[in-house]
């Protein structure tokens, strides 16, 4: 209803704004008057508004506006991450349309929200990891040895993945799964200093390793090693909680002789005399 009077009132807007232009072009055929043309100051004609156009652009706010409060908040905080850049209420509204200032329920979540930094007047986006470029990435990872998760870094900015693709390329970084999590781990590559020859690459690489997770965990124990892993708890761990490593396969039911049952031995009558009756 509210959008119907809008448009109504824009509508009438148009008719007065055409009887004052006819008005003016009236009054000026009475009276010419003639200008000398000067490049400098002619203007590009403005764009024209089409009415259908308008009528879009409304019905496309009272949707957002209609929304609810978790919506018009994701909508904001996309387009804080997409920009990065500090934007004030008004800006917000006239970008993607959200009325922060009218809406106190999407102006409390903003406000409260673990990625948004809101300092009285404009509100920004706030990563986990707060970098610039790839020089303060390669930092922070060397700053953890032991690693540090890839979806811990990825909102940093927006081409922090090229970026860790480039430092993995270079030799700096190591990206690496976890075994448990299926997650990729940043390392920082080091080397130490320790440089191995050639025979011992190839003879390392020669060794075949056994297929199953438990023989290797019981050669490195044989070996006085602790290993990092405890398989065989995780798979008695996962059965009593009744997930399988095995697909179950399905019994099939035996089926009893019956009179469609399709008898191959026909030279054997007497084995199936019962079925005669």
């Amino acid at each position: 209803m509210a959008l119907q009077v809008s448009l109504d009132k824009f509508k009438k807007q148009q008719e007065m704004c055409q009887k004052t232009l006819s008005s003016i072009k009236a009054s000026s055929n009475s009276t010419p008057r003639v200008t000398p043309y000067n490049p400098a100051n002619a203007k590009s004609a403005a764009p024209v508004v089409k009415f259908s156009s308008d009528i879009e652009r409304l019905q496309q706010i009272n949707t957002i506006r209609c929304s609810s409060a978790a919506a018009q908040t994701k909508s904001v905080i996309d387009l804080l991450k997409e920009t990065r850049q500090a934007l004030t209420a008004e800006q917000i509204n006239g970008a993607c349309y959200v009325d922060v200032k009218a809406n106190k329920d999407v102006f409390d979540r903003l406000s409260n929200n673990l990625k948004v930094y809101y300092d009285g007047t404009r509100f920004v986006y706030k990563p986990k990891h707060d970098l610039k470029d790839k020089t303060q990435l390669l930092k922070l990872i060397q700053n953890f040895p032991d690693g540090i998760a890839v979806a811990d870094l990825q909102d940093a900015y927006p081409s922090v993945d090229h970026d860790l693709k480039a430092l993995k390329a270079a030799g700096k970084i190591w990206l690496l799964s976890n075994f448990d999590s299926a997650e990729d781990i940043a390392y920082p590559y080091d080397d130490m200093g320790i440089k191995v020859d050639d025979d011992m690459k190839k003879l390392f690489r020669g060794i075949e390793l056994p297929r199953d997770m438990i023989d290797i965990e019981k050669y490195l124990q044989k070996n006085g090693m602790k290993p990092a892993t405890n398989t065989a708890q995780r798979r008695a761990q996962a059965q009593v909680q009744g997930i399988s490593n095995k697909p179950e396969q399905k019994k099939k039911k035996k089926r009893g002789i019956s009179k469609r049952t399709k008898l191959t031995n026909s030279h054997l009558p007497e084995l199936f005399k019962d079925l005669s009756c």
